[in-house]
């Protein structure tokens, strides 16, 4: 889920095996055994890290609503008015094409399969999600300041959208190298941000 730069703990092999899975196949096509062999341990050898299925689908949307939301104040508070809105603005965009481009599975997991969460486990991702989006809004909202509060919210998920449709970009072979990818969808979020705010 996360980008790194040294080795994947057994859990995060675990979490993004069952992404790629569950996003091919759908939650319930997927047995905990084959999880298990695609990390190399048993199917009961999972329980050691997680109860279940269920444990393993909360854990991957309620933590990349996490990881999101972290990333996206982290960027804020790095600019710490350093910056100007709009490369604060850039500055998000290019952390949720990050994830859209890199956490692919995740994006169709989510789409998919949210209903299958726990209320409780699901209102956490609904809360998450809402705090990201009004993060988006006050950037937005300065960027383009004649752009009202509801407009804003609009374009935010608009461009949301936009650069979630990743999965349907075709396989990462098929589409032109990684920064040209991410350099388009940067200049198409950009665009549809500057129409709604004319």
């Amino acid at each position: 889920m996360a980008t790194r730069t040294d080795a994947p703990t057994r859990r995060e092999q675990i979490l993004k095996e069952a992404a790629r899975l569950f996003a091919e196949r759908g939650f319930h096509g997927v047995g905990v055994d084959e999880i298990g062999a695609a990390v190399g341990i048993s199917g009961p050898g999972l329980y050691r890290h997680f109860p279940g299925k269920d444990a393993m689908l909360a854990e991957l949307l309620v933590g990349i609503s996490e990881q999101l939301l972290t990333g996206a104040k982290r960027r804020l508070a790095e600019a710490d008015g350093q910056v100007g809105a709009e490369a604060v603005l850039d500055s998000l965009i290019e952390g949720h094409i990050d994830f859209a481009l890199d956490d692919r599975p995740l994006i169709t997991l989510h789409d998919r399969e949210l209903d299958r969460l726990r209320d409780s486990d699901r209102k956490m991702v609904r809360q998450l999600q809402r705090q990201y989006v009004e993060l988006w809004v006050g950037v937005v909202r300065e960027v383009y300041p004649a752009l009202g509060e509801p407009a804003a919210r609009s374009a935010v998920h608009s461009v949301f959208g936009l650069l979630n449709s990743t999965p349907h970009l075709g396989r990462p072979g098929v589409l032109p190298g990684r920064g040209a990818t991410a350099e388009l969808l940067h200049r198409m979020a950009r665009g549809a941000f500057a129409a709604a705010g004319v």
